[in-house]
């Protein structure tokens, strides 16, 4: 019998809808069944509206990317990953392709997998330093340059994406920290692309770190343009410098990474308040210290709590045993709750 359920998005014709329905009735689809029965009457209002051939073969060729990168993730889910961004020009044993390879291989030790664009110049180094099996290269199409390094070329786990926007949407969503060498146009959009989404809470705070040779002034030169022209015009607020670090030690960059997960777990919006999940509950005494400190980003005094998991995460089971710190985060202060982060992970 058809399970009958009320969509407030639907194709827009009752009759569709209901076939629709029977559709996922017919091929057992229960879980998540409101957003699959959005996304095939999606595909039906597209066809409704007479949509040109170039716009529907973007949005076939864009869903069949994702489907196809999310079913080469999967079996890795378990593991933290870092992603790794510089220049495809960066020639084999010079000090920034031998400190993208170094990076690489003590983050592996300390048990992350590395993510990088698959190509030469840094993306090669990281995946030397990684190794094969504890890589994935997120490659695009394009007529020069960009090819496949030696280390990841025929792995499974090397994807070759055909839209720019499918490729960096995978370098964000599947990675726990970013690390970002010297490099050209592709580094600095991947650079501020990531920091935008960091800055406006479209994607999940990670450590990002700027990493420069000993004596190097690449990163050191963009910050400094970043604080002058930046900063000094009111375009960015001193509280995004929090979002990121910028050093020339490997191991301080490794610290900045594993520091971020030594308390926190993750965080979720439930309406209006920001839960962050932890490993240890503080001390009452530093909790009190926590609330009354960031109390400009919390919207309502008295509202910052301790809590078991939520109903609405029940959806992730696997970690409803954590405890919760819940509050109503003004979601704009994105810098700042990275310093209350950091305050967590004292504990």
């Amino acid at each position: 019998m058809t399970e009958k359920k009320s969509f407030v998005y639907s194709s827009g014709k009752p009759e569709i809808d209901k076939k629709i329905e029977e559709l996922l009735q017919a091929a057992g689809v229960i879980e998540n069944r409101r957003e699959y029965f959005e996304m095939i009457a999606t595909v039906l209002r597209f066809s409704f509206q007479n949509t040109p051939y170039a716009d529907v073969r973007l949005v076939n060729q864009s869903l069949k990317e994702i489907r196809y990168a999310e079913s080469i993730f999967q079996p890795y889910r378990s593991f933290k990953k870092v992603t790794i961004f510089g220049s495809a020009r960066i020639k084999p044993q010079t000090p920034e392709w031998l400190s993208a390879k170094d990076f690489s291989k003590i983050m592996v030790e300390s048990g992350f997998m590395v993510i990088t664009g698959g190509g030469e110049g840094i993306m090669e180094a990281a995946q030397f330093g990684a190794g094969k099996d504890k890589s994935f290269g997120l490659n695009i199409r394009l007529p020069f340059e960009q090819k496949p390094n030696e280390v990841i070329d025929g792995d499974p786990k090397l994807i070759s994406f055909r839209y720019f926007f499918n490729r960096k949407l995978h370098f964000v969503k599947e990675s726990h920290a970013i690390a970002l060498f010297p490099g050209g146009f592709g580094t600095m959009d991947e650079c501020f692309e990531t920091l935008t989404l960091l800055q406006t809470g479209k994607a999940p705070l990670v450590p990002f770190v700027f990493i420069d040779v000993p004596g190097g002034t690449y990163w050191k030169n963009f910050v400094e343009f970043l604080s002058n022209n930046l900063l000094k015009r009111g375009l960015i607020s001193a509280e995004d410098f929090n979002l990121f670090l910028v050093t020339e030690d490997l191991h301080e960059a490794k610290k900045e990474i594993l520091s971020f997960y030594h308390n926190f777990h993750s965080y979720r919006f439930v309406g209006e308040n920001l839960v962050l999940r932890i490993f240890r509950i503080p001390p009452t005494e530093a909790l009190e210290s926590i609330q009354k400190d960031f109390s400009d980003i919390i919207l309502k005094p008295n509202a910052f709590s301790l809590s078991s998991a939520l109903p609405q995460e029940s959806n992730e089971p696997e970690i409803a045993h954590l405890p919760r710190i819940v509050f109503p985060f003004d979601k704009r202060s994105y810098g700042r709750l990275r310093l209350l982060i950091n305050r967590l992970n004292l504990f």
